[in-house]
């Protein structure tokens, strides 16, 4: 029955859905009381209800539901809906979630451990939780590693590296991989110059939004050195 009610979601028949859920979550499936607490968070098939939301993350916890962990760690993190800030409690169930395999946990603990948020500061350990992150495709892992590999924190510096880690999340489409792989070759750091290449990833991260990469644009606009 889960997986229909998945289907059902997945379709955005959110009212089959959570009828479906619902009557899972009172049966105790944490799966079910997942994707539940998830819909009453984006009111899906219902009023938006953050206390239940909580409820029902805590539950599927209490059976170490990997996107229960990661969902309520997010809440914990951000200070959202009924939740207080905790930095130390979002580490922690972080951590939890991405030793069960949640790509953007790994991302998560990693991002805090290099920043020392709820957790002792540790480079070499956020870049083993990047690259576990970027094994599994998740491109901000790819991104960030590849910014280690740069500035030669937590690993040894290494050019190749970092400009394979730029070219994977750039070949994804994330904005900040475009915008790093466009000055590696501006700079001509792990790869041969090429400043065309690098103007033209410079575009293709101003398309998506990034913002140092539109004030550049816009500054070679202004000075009538590229016209589109």
């Amino acid at each position: 029955m889960i997986e229909k009610a998945h289907e059902a979601y997945n379709k955005q028949d959110f009212k089959t859905a959570f009828e479906m859920y619902t009557k899972l979550a009172d049966e105790g499936n944490a799966d079910a009381q997942t994707s539940l607490a998830f819909m009453y968070q984006k009111a899906q098939g219902c009023e938006k209800n953050d206390a239940k939301a909580l409820e029902l993350y805590e539950k599927a916890v209490e059976a170490k539901q990997p996107y229960a962990l990661f969902n309520l760690a997010i809440l914990y993190m951000n200070g959202l809906g009924s939740v207080q800030t905790d930095q130390f409690k979002a580490h922690e169930l972080h951590m939890e979630a991405a030793t069960r395999e949640v790509p953007p946990a790994m991302y998560e603990v990693a991002l805090m451990l290099e920043r020392g948020l709820g957790c002792l500061q540790n480079y070499s350990e956020a870049a083993f939780w990047y690259e576990e992150g970027a094994k599994r495709g998740h491109l901000e892992s790819f991104n960030n590693l590849g910014v280690l590999y740069k500035d030669g924190h937590g690993v040894t510096a290494d050019r190749d590296r970092c400009f394979l880690c730029f070219s994977r999340a750039a070949d994804g489409g994330l904005a900040e991989g475009l915008y790093n792989l466009g000055q590696l070759y501006d700079q001509g750091y792990g790869c041969e110059q090429d400043h065309d290449k690098a103007l033209d990833l410079c575009r293709q991260a101003a398309y998506r939004g990034h913002k140092k990469a539109k004030e550049i644009i816009k500054g070679l606009q202004e000075d009538g050195k590229i016209v589109f």
